[in-house]
This record gives structure tokens, sequence and C-alpha cells, in this order.
């Protein structure tokens, strides 16, 4: 997920990613950790690689890097111009990147979104509606959440929906999020919401 520079400017506030984190606190894809059916295989994966070796980083959207002081010690920082990745048109400049340098433990209350929302991610279909999906990233590892596809909590899927309905307001977040979906066949999806 990104960090805009000064050409990207998010129009949503700090105040309101608070708020988005603590709603996000209060909910998981199960009501259990997770990480117990796996090993926490999401936050490990990658974790003993080069350092510099960010295959495993968390993009944050826009405006999230205002919650981080950048002096984290269980966060290594890195970039990219966005016209060297795969990003919407709309997004110039420098994308900055994170990776936990230890996991599987980190602060849980400040994981950035990305952590929060998985397995799900956010779709745009044809006609602009937001829904929820299973998320279609290929992974090195597998998580059982999804090649189960387990029922997840509702109060979960209920406030990561309100979430992106927020987020899908700014339009660097919308171009996003309707740029990865339109390579998605929406036939081959597993919609959640």
């Amino acid at each position: 997920m990104f960090i805009y520079n000064e050409s990207m400017k998010s129009t949503i506030r700090k105040s309101t990613y608070k708020a988005i984190y603590r709603l996000l606190n209060r909910v998981s894809p199960l009501p259990w950790d997770c990480g117990s059916l796996c090993d926490s295989i999401c936050c490990t994966c990658g974790g003993d690689q080069n350092i510099l070796d960010f295959q495993m980083g968390i993009y944050l959207l826009p405006g999230e890097e205002k919650l981080f002081t950048r002096k984290e010690n269980w966060l290594k920082w890195g970039s990219s111009n966005a016209s060297n990745g795969d990003f919407p048109d709309t997004w110039h400049g420098k994308v900055h990147f994170i990776r936990c340098k230890t996991p599987p433990v980190c602060p849980r209350e400040q994981r950035p979104l990305q952590c929060r929302f998985f397995p799900l991610a956010p779709h745009i279909t044809r006609e602009k509606t937001l829904q929820l999906i299973l998320s279609p990233l290929v992974l090195p590892y597998s998580c059982p959440l999804i090649e189960k596809k387990m029922d997840l909590d509702p109060k979960f899927i209920k406030a990561t929906y309100t979430v992106w309905r927020r987020l899908v307001q700014d339009p660097l977040i919308f171009d996003l999020v309707d740029y990865d979906s339109s390579f998605r066949r929406e036939e081959d999806l597993h919609i959640i919401c």
C-alpha cells in the first residue's frame, strides 16, 4: 500500500486514519488469532531474507504514513518511483513501503491497513460498485483462510467494507483499487460482499 510524496496528496486526514485503525483494532478475520492455523505465515514469510529484499513489503495508502514516525524499530522503510511500479497513471513520484523487521512480533495496534484487511481485498466492478473479495494475489505461502475459503467473522467483513467505502472516496485510492480491479476477471473472484 502507498505513501504519497509532494505530488500525491491524500484527502484523508490523520484523524480519520486513526479512527479507521481503532475500528479495525476491534475485529479480526476469525474470532481467534488466525495465525494459530498457519504459524503466522503471512507475518513470517520472508522474515529471514535479506532485509533489502522487499518482496513481502506492504505499501501504505496515501496519507497512511502520517501514523508512523519512520523511527519505529520494528519497521524497515523503502521507496521506489511510481512510474517504475504497477501503479495507476495518476500516481506520480516516490512510493514508499514498509516491512516488519521482527516477524511475527509487531505492535498489533500499529499494523498497517494491508495487514488489517487480509485476506480481503477491495474490488471495483465494471459498474463502479465496491465489493470485497478474497485476496487474489499470488502469494509465496498458503493462507488457510483463502485456500479453504473459511467463513470470516461478519464483524470483520462489515468493518472492512465500511473502511473501504470511506477510503475509495479519496481519488488516489479509488484509482488504485480501480486499476487493480481492471486486471481481474470478475467471474473468477470469490466475492465476500
